[in-house]
């Protein structure tokens, strides 16, 4: 039988600040905890697999049934792009440049020469208030509207009517081409809006990462054989590097339906799954209740997750980093995560504190049976099966 690994991200559910916050100014972040206070929070499954149980949470009231661990993230930063590529191998010493007073003139100018368009804005903002502030004006003038936030992203916002999607995102291939070296941000991304004020983001965003500096778990699963599937925005954090296979989402509801149906398929090696509106939807916006309404309505997928787990397959379910919903900022926070994995060869241990969430990419590939690697990390699947 085909060995398979459902690897799900639940994006910014963090559990904790790290012993650095401060350096962010993260101090007392726990994304977590701010939603598990709610009374819409409902989560028996996570429970089960050991969430409550590891370091630093508690108030696990059933005996785990998975292995758990509390990961540390060590690589400099707080964003999706370097979480997620640390899961996947590869540390990262240096944060991305972020830009908390705008972009400086030579990117504007540049920009603005390549694109044949002016542009708007140009300071940190909130997605939704940004087009509600420069929507009428991006509208009369044809001007982009550009932000950023306090992460390392360059990001376009465009009215459908006045630049199609498919023009906008030649506009970020552009800006991606450009936002290289000193000014190699993690992400540009495209933002699509539509409907008259104060107007409504479309589901067609798409994010344009950096190419990942070195080989990553889904590139040596590729070049070793294995199918990579990815599920959601995984796709564009790795640049498709590494993936044979990509289905985009536009919600947690259709992540979860697509990843169901990969279940159903017979295939060897990675399914990669991101639930991004945990971290778009709710953490952003500071929606405690809506955070703590989707994290039930995840666990209820998991459920359907878990029934369908095959004899040789393993789930792992972690986070990339925090987005505690409940402090005044509404950016990503700097916190520990969750790490819950499960299989029917897979024991109920508390893998304590690990020393990154490179470990991840290391264990999946082990699991797999992918052992000569250089990646960085250090697996854990000795300590959770019985081989």
């Amino acid at each position: 039988m085909s060995k398979r690994v459902f690897l799900i991200v639940l994006d910014s559910m963090g559990i904790g600040e790290m012993p650095d916050a401060s350096e962010w100014k993260d101090e007392g972040s726990n994304t977590l905890a701010s939603i598990r206070q709610h009374e819409a929070f409902n989560c028996p499954n996570l429970e089960k697999l050991g969430l409550f149980a590891i370091d630093g949470v508690g108030g696990n009231n059933v005996e785990p049934i998975g292995a758990y661990a509390r990961m540390f993230e060590a690589s400099k930063g707080k964003d999706t792009t370097i979480g997620h590529w640390e899961i996947a191998g590869v540390y990262s010493p240096k944060a991305f440049p972020t830009y908390p007073n705008g972009f400086p003139d030579e990117v504007v100018l540049e920009f603005t020469k390549r694109t044949g368009r002016e542009i708007l804005c140009n300071k940190p903002y909130s997605g939704t208030d940004v087009i509600r502030d420069y929507g009428e004006e991006h509208l009369k003038t044809g001007k982009l509207i550009v932000y950023t936030s306090a992460d390392s992203v360059f990001q376009i916002a465009a009215h459908e009517d006045v630049v199609p999607v498919e023009e906008l995102y030649k506009y970020c291939e552009i800006a991606r081409e450009m936002l290289q070296g000193e000014h190699g941000v993690g992400r540009v991304i495209a933002r699509p809006f539509y409907d008259k004020h104060p107007f409504k983001r479309s589901p067609k965003r798409h994010d344009y990462s950096l190419l990942p500096p070195e080989k990553t778990m889904p590139s040596v699963l590729k070049a070793n054989g294995f199918e990579t599937i990815s599920v959601g925005k995984i796709f564009d954090i790795f640049a498709g590097q590494g993936f044979t296979e990509s289905n985009p989402t536009v919600s947690n509801s259709d992540g979860m339906d697509k990843t169901l149906a990969i279940m159903d398929r017979d295939f060897s090696g990675l399914c990669f799954t991101n639930l991004v509106d945990f971290d778009m939807v709710y953490g952003h916006r500071n929606d405690v209740e809506g955070y703590a309404k989707a994290m039930t309505e995840f666990d209820i997928r998991l459920g359907e997750v878990l029934g369908k787990l095959r004899e040789d397959d393993l789930l792992i379910i972690t986070a990339d980093h925090g987005c505690d919903p409940k402090t005044p900022s509404t950016d990503h926070s700097r916190e520990y995560t969750p790490m819950l994995a499960y299989g029917k060869g897979v024991k109920a241990v508390n893998l304590g504190v690990r020393g990154s969430f490179a470990d991840i990419g290391k264990t999946v590939l082990e699991w797999l049976g992918v052992t000569d690697n250089d990646l960085f990390g250090e697996s854990f699947f000795k300590e959770i099966t019985n081989d």
